[in-house]
């Protein structure tokens, strides 16, 4: 009886979230009635669990689509262990607010898991944000994509005069840093970049891969572990 209940009510979500068609197979359940809306407006938590689960289905679905390529990071755009088996991907920008506020999570995950690998890709969407990410993978072909991650978000505002004052900090080559940063394989990874984010149904940062579940923004550190922990290997390995 309980699981015919949660199919009705499965069906009531699906009228709402696609319009006429949903509508109809609702009605077409023959429980379209008060007992219904009761239900939900006394447990309104399940249907924030479907709308969820059904984000994670149609995210599994897109990453499938993808393969593996959403899994190849730019040279040196890794933190953690580059050769874990636990793969988290973060889409972000140095000018949001949420990815900043993930910076602790992600390096506390990172501090518990020493399989976990972290690929970043940036995907700069605010102000000023192109110049800080282009000097990010500048910084990562010269293997200091990590520092220059955790120092570009501890000095504020992201342009490209802040960008180089980190650049100079954490002791880039400058010269080849701007060479780099400038660069067609740059441009490339940016492109390539926004056309996953745009494939996994990302509207904007972060947004995340944890193993074969995609997730669109700010989640914090216990939802982030438990979906590392539930979720299966990268598509594709």
């Amino acid at each position: 009886m309980a699981s015919s209940f949660l199919r009705y009510l499965f069906l009531a979500f699906l009228a709402l979230l696609f319009g006429f068609a949903g509508a109809a197979a609702w009605s077409f359940s023959g429980f379209a009635d008060d007992r219904t809306r009761a239900y939900m407006m006394e447990n309104p938590e399940i249907l924030e669990e479907l709308f969820v689960a059904l984000q994670e289905k149609q995210g599994r679905e897109r990453l499938a689509q993808l393969g593996a390529d959403v899994y190849e990071p730019f040279p040196g755009a890794v933190m953690g262990n580059p050769n874990g088996t636990k793969v988290l991907v973060e889409f972000t920008d140095y000018n949001c607010g949420y990815c900043e506020a993930s910076v602790p999570d992600v390096a506390r995950l990172m501090e518990e898991d020493p399989n976990l690998k972290v690929i970043l890709r940036e995907l700069p969407q605010f102000q000023g944000s192109e110049g800080a990410a282009r000097m990010a993978l500048a910084a990562a072909l010269q293997g200091k994509y990590g520092e220059f991650h955790e120092a570009m978000f501890k000095m504020g505002p992201a342009n490209p005069e802040t960008a180089e004052i980190v650049a100079r900090d954490i002791g880039l080559d400058m010269e080849r840093a701007r060479t780099d940063a400038a660069s067609d394989a740059v441009s490339l990874e940016l492109a390539r970049n926004t056309s996953l984010a745009q494939s996994l149904g990302f509207g904007g940062t972060p947004g995340w891969i944890a193993g074969d579940t995609p997730i669109s923004g700010y989640v914090g550190y216990d939802r982030m572990k438990e979906t590392l922990a539930q979720a299966g290997p990268p598509l594709g390995s």
